[in-house]
């Protein structure tokens, strides 16, 4: 199973090597359409390769997915943590009615009962 790992990781890591060859060239990201930027007098241009910005898109989609994903399985999560605390509850209940049971009885009766 490792190296079938391992040898997803390595064609991944080509694929994206090969990407970043074919995409070299380098690109101005704008934050503001110069039309808007004109008139602020404010101009936020950043020049980098274009692969760089390719992956900081997928980058920044993939967090924004996982973001989406919690938020959405909130309900899901609270829901499984209050069954787990009233099953932990119910277990308190009962070991507590077992001792109550057991009172005042023989203490080997009330073991043989306990393990049966």
């Amino acid at each position: 199973m490792k190296y079938i790992k391992y040898t997803f990781w390595l064609i991944v890591a080509v694929c994206l090597i090969i990407v970043g060859m074919a995409n070299r060239g380098i690109v101005t990201l704008r934050a503001m359409p110069e039309a808007l930027a004109a008139p602020l007098g404010i101009s936020p241009d950043i020049e980098m390769p274009l692969f760089m910005a390719i992956f900081i898109g997928v980058g920044i989609g993939l967090l924004i997915g996982f973001l989406w994903e919690w938020v959405r399985e909130h309900r899901m999560r609270s829901h499984a943590k209050s069954k787990v605390r009233e099953v932990d509850a119910l277990k308190r209940e009962i070991d507590s009615l077992k001792t109550e049971k057991h009172e005042g009885k023989d203490e080997i009766v009330a073991l043989l009962d306990k393990a049966s």
